[in-house]
C-alpha cells in the first residue's frame, strides 16, 4: 500500500483543485509523491482548477423541490450563464436539492466528489452556494416559486405559513420573487444596520436644510419607507399596492420565507 495519508491527499487537493478519488489515485499511482502525483494529475489533463478557485462565481443555477412538507433551494454556482445553463449543472442542482429535502442540509456534502468531478470538467470555479431547508408542522403550510431563465432557474422562493391556504402562499411566493424583502419583519433587522440607515437619513435631512425641530419627524417617515423597501410583512402587496402583505395575510401567520437569486 502506498505510504500517503489523508492529509497528503487534501494537500494534493488543494494544490491542484481536483476531488477526492483523484488526489487519491494519483498518490496511489506515484507511491505517495506528492511531485510527482502533481505532475501525473497535470498529464491526466485533472491540475488545473486550483487556480479558477479565485475566479469569481457570479453565475449559475437555483433549485427548488418541494416533496410536503418539506421544501428546500439549493443554489450552484459558476462563472458563466454558458455552464449555467449546461444539461449536466442543471442536473445536479437540481438533485442536491433533492438530496436536502430527503436529508438535510449539510446532505449536500455528499455530492462534493461531484461538484468536484463538474468543476473539473467545464473548467470553472464552481461550488455549492446557499442551501435553505423548511419544513412544516401540522397545521402549516408551504409553497414554492422558481422563475427560470434559459433553462434554469434564477430566483427561488419558499414561504411557510401557518393558518393560511396554499394559494396564499403561492401568492406570497411570487411576491417575494419580484419584491425581494431582505427580512420578514422590521425587528428582524440587525440594530446596527439600522442605525447606520438612521444616522445617514439625519445628515441627509440637516444637508437639505430641513428646521432642527422638524427633524425627528422627518427623520422618522423616511425610515418607516426605508423598513417598508426591506421587510417582508410591511411590503405593498405586487398585485394590489393598495394593501401591504400583513393585511393580506388576514388571520394567517408569515413564519418564515426565504429565497435565493443568482448574482446577489
Amino acid at each position: 500500500m502506498a505510504d500517503f495519508t489523508a492529509k497528503d491527499i487534501q494537500a494534493l487537493r488543494q494544490a491542484t483543485g481536483v476531488g477526492m478519488l483523484d488526489a487519491k489515485r494519483a498518490l496511489q499511482e506515484n507511491g505517495g509523491d506528492m511531485e510527482a502525483a502533481t505532475q501525473w494529475l497535470r498529464v491526466q489533463g485533472l491540475a488545473g482548477a486550483a487556480k479558477r478557485e479565485d475566479r469569481e462565481a457570479s453565475q449559475g443555477a437555483v433549485a427548488v423541490v418541494r416533496e410536503d412538507p418539506v421544501a428546500a433551494i439549493v443554489e450552484l454556482r459558476c462563472e458563466t450563464d454558458f455552464v449555467a445553463k449546461s444539461p449536466e449543472f442543471v442536473a445536479l442542482v437540481d438533485e442536491l436539492a433533492a438530496l436536502v429535502v430527503s436529508k438535510g442540509e449539510d446532505a449536500v456534502a455528499e455530492r462534493a466528489d461531484d461538484v468536484d468531478r463538474l468543476r473539473t470538467t467545464l473548467k470553472e470555479n464552481i461550488s455549492v452556494g446557499r442551501v435553505v431547508r423548511l419544513e412544516a408542522a401540522p397545521g402549516e403550510v408551504l409553497d414554492t416559486y422558481l422563475h427560470q431563465q434559459a433553462g434554469r432557474g434564477v430566483n427561488g422562493v419558499v414561504i411557510l405559513l401557518r393558518g393560511g391556504t396554499q394559494e396564499l402562499a403561492h401568492d406570497l411566493a411570487v411576491h417575494v420573487a419580484f419584491a425581494r424583502p431582505a427580512y420578514l419583519r422590521r425587528e428582524d433587522v440587525p440594530e446596527a444596520e439600522a442605525a447606520a440607515e438612521r444616522a445617514t437619513v439625519e445628515e441627509i435631512s440637516r444637508n437639505e436644510g430641513k428646521p432642527e425641530a422638524a427633524l425627528p419627524k422627518i427623520v422618522e417617515g423616511r425610515m418607516n419607507g426605508w423598513y417598508k423597501e426591506r421587510c417582508l410583512l410591511e411590503q405593498s402587496y405586487v398585485r394590489d399596492e393598495k394593501q401591504t402583505v400583513a393585511s393580506l395575510l388576514g388571520s394567517a401567520e408569515l413564519l418564515a420565507f426565504a429565497q435565493v437569486v443568482i448574482g446577489s
